[in-house]
């Protein structure tokens, strides 16, 4: 070997010694990603509950991949309950009660400021002038109201005197509220724009002056054997509390903006209905968490 390489080799040897100490630190720092299996994100709330875990997570020194479950699909909430009890999913959202809360670990920041406690009614097209003559709670009370078995309206709607229909699979309500076997189907104020006419030949309609209101928190919800998880969901959703991100992007969120204008809240005849079903850990004393209509 000549002179030259033999200099060449002695230079380049403390130039690739040096590479090392940069590139070998840098890449040793980068976090493992921990993996988030979460709910199918189907309808708009699933997809505002995925871009509110996401940017929670986002404030977390565990560096989270949230992944949508493999199989897809819409399942019942007490399936999902089981799947989140059982390790299948890491995280769900859904409206919470005390049955829901002794099963899973909720993250009591109401991800809808309680806007799902306000109720305005799916009905058959031709229904309108019974709902014009309502006046009382007493007069609410004479009609029927759809909901499904499990849910926690369902309870709150009953203990309020109201009576209610119940079947076990959304999809039969629609039906059910055309074929006439009940009068009205409450939906959260959200949701019944994107159903109205979901289902080709049925005639329904929005009812266009009441309104239930009640509270009714919507929380993410983790596995009892992850409470680490839910406490960086909770300091992250915080974190975006204090810094105004969270009223920002829920005021901001399409799906959420369109229905405040299109429900026309503040015009509204309300009834406002107890929740014996609240569970004790509400943060109903934190009034930041929560909608205050006269001030959209």
């Amino acid at each position: 070997m000549s002179l030259f390489s033999l200099r060449f080799l002695k230079n380049l040897v403390p130039c690739y010694l040096l590479v090392l100490l940069v590139i070998a630190p840098a890449a040793m720092a980068q976090p493992k990603s921990t993996k988030v299996t979460v709910m199918p994100a189907i309808t708009d709330i699933d997809r505002y509950s995925v871009r509110m875990l996401t940017l929670a997570l986002a404030h977390a020194s565990t560096r989270y991949d949230i992944v949508p479950d493999a199989d897809g699909g819409q399942r019942t909430q007490g399936r999902y309950i089981e799947d989140l009890r059982t390790g299948r999913i890491d995280v769900m959202w859904a409206a919470s009660d005390a049955s829901i809360e002794e099963q899973v670990l909720p993250v009591r920041i109401p991800l809808l400021k309680g806007l799902l406690g306000h109720r305005i009614f799916l009905i058959h097209k031709n229904s309108q002038s019974k709902f014009d003559a309502v006046n009382t709670l007493d007069d609410l009370k004479k009609l029927k109201l759809g909901q499904g078995a499990t849910w926690a309206d369902t309870k709150i709607l009953e203990s309020n005197g109201l009576t209610v229909v119940k079947t076990q699979k959304y999809e039969n309500l629609f039906y059910m509220l055309d074929g006439g076997r009940f009068d009205a189907f409450p939906r959260g104020v959200q949701e019944p724009w994107g159903e109205v006419n979901k289902i080709p030949g049925l005639e329904l309609a929005i009812e266009k002056r009441l309104m239930l209101v009640y509270k009714m928190p919507f929380y993410l919800f983790v596995s009892p054997d992850n409470p680490a998880l839910a406490r960086d969901i909770e300091k992250g959703l915080n974190a975006m509390i204090a810094d105004g991100t969270f009223d920002h992007e829920f005021l901001n969120d399409p799906s959420i903006k369109k229905v405040i204008e299109l429900a026309d809240l503040k015009n509204r005849k309300v009834f406002y209905l107890d929740n014996p079903a609240l569970p004790k850990g509400t943060p109903v004393d934190r009034a930041e968490l929560w909608l205050d209509i006269n001030s959209l």
